[in-house]
């Protein structure tokens, strides 16, 4: 009976996988045909890698986008990071409930919703300050930045509930002020969440597509816009080459990402162990 229960697990998981991943090997294969039919298998070729890098639109708009993404990530994490420590540390204070649903709203919300909000509050902040003069590249990093924070602080904040608050405490008996105990034992143990939350940021501000086209303006289309403007008009092997570049960098950040959070992992617990050995 337990043989059978496991044999129907292990096949609905290889049907479940299967149906995710075998799109995304196709599409890779496919970047390397040499037919202009995406379904036709016409032979091997890298020609249409050249032609990507030749499409002056699709490159302007990936510089477009790895940049939002990187300026995005990198204050999302800032802000992700004190939003996860207050609700991980402090208890109690009065609008905590509230503060926590202000910032794991944007997980929940349709992205049209807060496409549509965010639109309004540009043009309500431009109509009474004068700014943001229009829309571009800061109203989207702006946008970006207000939805994957939320992210970055639900990570931020599993992780700090994990963490042993002996070890911060054996810090400041030891004379440590508080900003040194943050710096030199909070902020390395949840260095891999602050890792993980970027990499998720990122990703987020790479592959969203909703917002953004709320957000934009002339001269401003990031990636997702213009792949699917290209897409309405039917898929080109161009779009496959483009897709598996992507692929490509995510699978090797992903990796990176790990392994250099393994590695530390290794390198605490080697301390830990060390410091048992020496009491």
């Amino acid at each position: 009976m337990f043989n059978k229960r496991f044999n129907f697990i292990l096949t609905m998981m290889a049907f479940g996988y299967a149906f995710l991943y075998i799109p995304i090997v196709s599409l890779i294969v496919f970047s390397f045909n040499k037919s202009k039919l995406v379904t036709v298998w016409g032979g091997f070729s890298t020609k249409w890698y050249g032609e990507l890098f030749r499409n002056e639109q699709i490159i302007e708009a990936a510089l477009l986008s790895l940049r939002i993404a990187v300026v995005s990530a990198c204050f999302a994490v800032a802000f992700g990071m004190l939003a996860g420590f207050v609700l991980a540390r402090m208890k109690r204070f009065r609008g905590r409930m509230l503060f926590s649903g202000m910032t794991t709203a944007p997980l929940v919300m349709p992205e049209v919703i807060t496409g549509l909000s965010l639109l309004l509050f540009f043009i309500a902040l431009q109509d009474l300050v004068g700014w943001p003069g229009g829309r571009g590249i800061t109203t989207i990093t702006i946008a970006h930045i207000t939805f994957s924070m939320a992210y970055v602080a639900v990570v931020v904040q599993s992780r700090l509930s994990d963490m042993d608050p002996s070890l911060e405490e054996a810090a400041m008996d030891l004379g440590a002020r508080p900003v040194t105990v943050f710096f030199a034992v909070t902020l390395p143990i949840v260095a891999p969440a602050l890792v993980s939350g970027w990499l998720l940021a990122f990703t987020l501000s790479i592959d969203d597509l909703v917002i953004a086209s709320f957000v934009s303006g002339p001269g401003s289309s990031t990636l997702p816009m213009v792949i699917f403007s290209k897409v309405k008009l039917g898929v080109s092997p161009d779009v496959n080459a483009l897709a598996t570049i992507i692929i490509a960098i995510v699978a090797t950040g992903v990796v990176l990402a790990m392994v250099a959070m393994k590695k530390q992992e290794s390198r605490h617990k080697r301390d830990i162990q060390i410091a048992a050995v020496a009491n």
